[in-house]
């Protein structure tokens, strides 16, 4: 099992210095990866929560951690569909040259209808868009003259240079439906469990994927299933990955037989982190990221 931590990056305690501190001191502990997630807007009157009302960039947040840390992973779960591929997979294999090749993309087809009106993009047919989505950022990450006439993307025949190097980032896939995970075995290199995940059923999330993988001819042993930690430290447990340290470990270990091979601990989602005073909100955290150390 691998063990990740997730950045400030929602609310009051996401500032430049806290979001330093968590990264360094995450490398220095063993943690795999460090997290982010994408929120562009926040619908005025939406009852979504605090956790969405601010939210730092993700591939910002990870170019600028990138540049104080040196070895651990870089991963963002997940940027959505309604961005312009093209563009993003240009700002990815940036960050992927950068950081020495430390990234991992997450790529989501999005669920808030707003965000899709503003980026200007339809909110129908997410599937086929979020497929396609993949493929242009696979072209332009590996071809030498990139051209794609699509649905929804076009592409002159161009050449996108340079390319990401050591080599293109690894792609994840979220989603819960069974047309979800069945793209993801067919086209990711990995899945990952949304913030709203039932951690109770993520055992027959994995076996489907598994089988799908199978039927498609690949290797599941090469194929990384992540679970978003929503992590809440509390005196008293309830739902996975809730209540007392020995508990939350318990339940790392429970994923882990269940066939997750990665946790990353996200403390973002704690309504109790996201609307408490900053340095309260770093103390909490400081101390969960050393008692979770891999």
């Amino acid at each position: 099992m691998r063990i990740g931590f997730a950045v400030p990056q929602s609310g009051p305690w996401a500032t430049p210095g806290n979001m330093r501190r968590i990264a360094v001191r995450a490398e220095e502990l063993g943690y795999h990866e460090l997290w982010t997630f994408q929120r562009v807007l926040y619908p005025v009157g939406h009852p979504m929560g605090p956790t969405y009302r601010s939210v730092h960039d993700p591939v910002v947040t990870l170019a600028h951690l990138s540049g104080v840390t040196g070895r651990i992973g870089l991963a963002v779960a997940v940027i959505n569909a309604y961005v312009q591929p093209v563009v993003l997979a240009k700002q990815l294999a940036t960050l992927q040259t950068l950081s020495g090749g430390r990234l991992t993309a997450g790529i989501g087809l999005g669920w808030l209808p707003e965000e899709f009106e503003a980026a200007g993009v339809g909110f129908e047919r997410r599937g086929r868009r979020g497929e396609e989505f993949v493929e242009v950022l696979r072209k332009a990450w590996s071809e030498d003259v990139v051209e794609h006439d699509g649905d929804f993307y076009r592409v002159p025949p161009s050449h996108l240079d340079p390319k990401p190097a050591p080599g293109p980032p690894p792609i994840l896939l979220g989603g819960t439906a069974e047309v979800a995970l069945r793209r993801a075995a067919r086209l990711a290199d990995g899945w990952v469990s949304s913030s709203r995940e039932n951690l109770s059923a993520v055992a027959g999330r994995v076996e489907l994927i598994k089988t799908a993988l199978a039927e498609s001819g690949r290797d599941a042993g090469a194929f990384r299933f992540v679970c978003r930690g929503v992590t809440q430290v509390r005196a008293a447990g309830g739902r996975p990955l809730t209540g007392p340290y020995d508990k939350i470990r318990r339940d790392v270990d429970e994923l882990a037989a269940q066939g997750v091979t990665d946790v990353f601990h996200d403390l973002n989602f704690d309504h109790e982190i996201v609307t408490a005073d900053p340095k309260e909100a770093m103390r909490r955290a400081e101390e969960a990221l050393e008692a979770l150390a891999p």
